[in-house]
């Protein structure tokens, strides 16, 4: 995705001084960017392939190949390789686009140079998401099923649970019948009978598997390992780091679990600083996450040590970790292994249930390059999209092939919130739109009223039709300011009217929200009389109707002139507080940083 941050260590590698001037904006943008010299221009290039994780080349395609090409080893380790052109052009992304991160750097690249990105991988060719971008690990045979998927041939997707994938295309499609994708953890590697015999067995067809058991592979299956696991991990003062992984390692292969769906280590508070559990963690790639043994305590577990509790304050700790996971949640949580034990070291072994994912995404005022890259990120995330037709319309270009679209007109707000909510709770991944920002007079609130501890909420902020009006009018936010609905549809007229009031006594700038319709028309009059009873009467006042948008119109007047008549629901109202003044036909309210001098 383009809103990510640009690798570590970027090596820049150029043989003119056309490549250098451009290479010398890059690490203006990015301190963490250098020149990589050499005695030449092929031993720079490999000083950078050697020691950055990513490289940029201003150098012709063919040349980079040529002395890259010996030095390939594994897409997975290898560095990311953007090459772009003398003339700054175009940015390749030629190796590395999805595990080195080789695309998102093109398009940062392009972005800062005022290039083309040119971007191959076949899959975001056609906005599919590739399986390695999917931000699991993935196994098996990758390269083949993302080939079915691409070229239409049908494909199974088995999961042992409902995890938030994104979008993917009608072809890939659940077994009508989900079945586990292996056989019972505990039972050793599941499907291991002939090819057929059971759910991991498999018929002519592609596969593409979500779980966290160990499954034969073949060559039409590729395997997801979703973060299904949480080991606990107890352990004495001083345990060797070999002890820990061997456990481990073993504990998961008895079970018939695969390591890759560690989503991270637990123990107790006590332990954090333990070297051999942490060296485990980092080799693994996982979080080590502690708690205090009073939470830990709390959690039934079915072999409490009453050793322990006398050790560290609490019955459990390995068993208790595990269930507990990274976010406390025990309740969501199923104990695969029991406490194992070594002379230093304890090991449990905790599968947590997937939980549904709700992106709440602010789509901003209107214009799509007032869209942030989150958001856009966030809607080719989900694999349901719910919104106002209206606003759907802006972003269906955006939304990735099979993606599921809830529409609906307005005034259902809270049958949306409550469609986006369920979905959620089903296990998938949805994004829930709204304009400007989803938490502004929009569907923030009404979502998060019936999300519950089932779904995981991320928000996604989006620029507001107020900073858009102002904008257009100058500086007009520029103290203290304050939003008000006119819309008495869900608030009372007496509310709002105090709040007005209060923004009038308090020498707020004000803003209005939704502040004339043909059906309420007189609300807007009333409060800017409200303003003029504590204000001058030659106070500014912007009007921004489809602010970034087709028929963008801005008009400026003053408390004492403003016709109500001019503004309906397309409209934001700004009105200046008692200082506010107009310089060069913008509206100006100043900060006051001379006060400060």
């Amino acid at each position: 995705m383009t809103d990510q941050n640009p690798p570590a260590r970027i090596g820049l590698v150029a043989a003119t001084a056309a490549g250098r001037r451009h290479a010398d904006t890059l690490t203006a943008a990015w301190p963490h960017a250098r020149l990589v010299e050499g005695e030449t221009v092929a031993d720079a290039l490999r000083s950078a392939w050697a020691g950055c994780d990513a490289v940029i080349a201003f150098l012709a395609t063919g040349a980079v190949v040529r002395i890259l090409a010996p030095l390939l080893d594994d897409k997975r380790t290898d560095p990311a390789v953007v090459v772009v052109d003398e003339a700054a052009r175009h940015a390749v992304a030629l190796l590395g686009g999805h595990a080195g991160g080789a695309n998102a750097l093109a398009e940062q690249v392009a972005a800062l140079l005022d290039a083309r990105p040119v971007i191959t991988t076949a899959t975001d060719a056609v906005g599919l998401p590739g399986l390695d971008t999917l931000g699991w690990p993935v196994q098996g045979a990758v390269a083949a099923v993302s080939r079915a998927i691409l070229d239409g041939e049908p494909v199974r997707l088995i999961a042992d649970a409902d995890w938030p994938l994104p979008a993917l295309p009608p072809n890939v499609r659940a077994a009508a019948h989900p079945e586990s994708a292996a056989g019972p953890a505990g039972s050793g590697p599941a499907g291991s009978g002939p090819a057929g015999s059971g759910p991991a067995g498999g018929s002519a067809g592609y596969r593409l598997l979500v779980t966290d058991r160990v499954v034969p592979l073949d060559e039409r299956t590729a395997v997801l390992r979703p973060p299904s696991l949480v080991a606990g991990v107890g352990a004495s003062r001083g345990v060797p780091a070999a002890e820990v992984a061997e456990l481990l390692h073993r504990v998961l292969a008895e079970a018939g679990l695969d390591p890759a769906s560690l989503r991270c280590l637990a123990s107790a508070d006590v332990k954090a600083d333990e070297a051999g559990i942490r060296s485990t963690a980092d080799a693994l790639g996982v979080p080590l996450v502690t708690w205090p043994a009073t939470r830990l305590a709390t959690v039934d577990v079915p072999h409490p040590s009453e050793v322990v509790r006398a050790a560290v304050g609490t019955p459990s700790v390995a068993e208790a970790a595990a269930l507990l996971g990274p976010d406390g949640r025990s309740d969501d949580a199923t104990l695969l292994v029991g406490k194992t034990a070594t002379a230093m070291a304890t090991v449990a072994v905790a599968r947590h249930a997937p939980r549904g994912r709700l992106a709440v995404v602010g789509l901003g005022p209107g214009a799509a390059d007032l869209r942030t890259p989150r958001a856009v990120a966030e809607l080719r995330r989900a694999a349901v999209v719910v919104g106002l037709d209206q606003y759907l319309d802006q972003v269906r270009d955006v939304l990735r092939p099979g993606t599921r679209v809830l529409s609906s007109g307005l005034g259902a707000e809270e049958a949306r919130a409550r469609a986006a909510v369920a979905e959620a709770a089903a296990g998938r991944a949805v994004a829930l739109i709204g304009s400007g920002d989803a938490g502004v007079y929009a569907m923030a609130s009404p979502a998060l009223e019936y999300a519950d501890e089932r779904i995981d909420v991320v928000g996604v902020p989006g620029v507001t039709a107020a900073l858009a009006a102002g904008a257009l009018l100058g500086a007009p936010l520029g103290h203290d300011h304050a939003y008000v609905s006119l819309s008495d549809l869900h608030t009372p007229w007496e509310v709002i009217e105090r709040r007005v009031t209060a923004a009038a006594e308090g020498d707020f700038v004000t803003l209005f929200y939704n502040p004339r319709s043909r059906a309420r028309d007189w609300q807007l009059g009333k409060a800017l009389g409200i303003l003029a009873a504590h204000r001058p009467p030659d106070t500014p006042v912007g009007v921004v109707r489809n602010a970034s948008r087709p028929g963008e119109w801005v008009h400026l007047a003053t408390l004492a002139t403003l016709d109500p008549v001019i503004v309906d629901m397309y409209s934001v109202v700004v009105v200046g507080n008692s200082d506010t003044r107009l310089v060069a036909g913008r509206m100006v309210t100043p900060r006051g940083y001379r006060w400060q001098s």
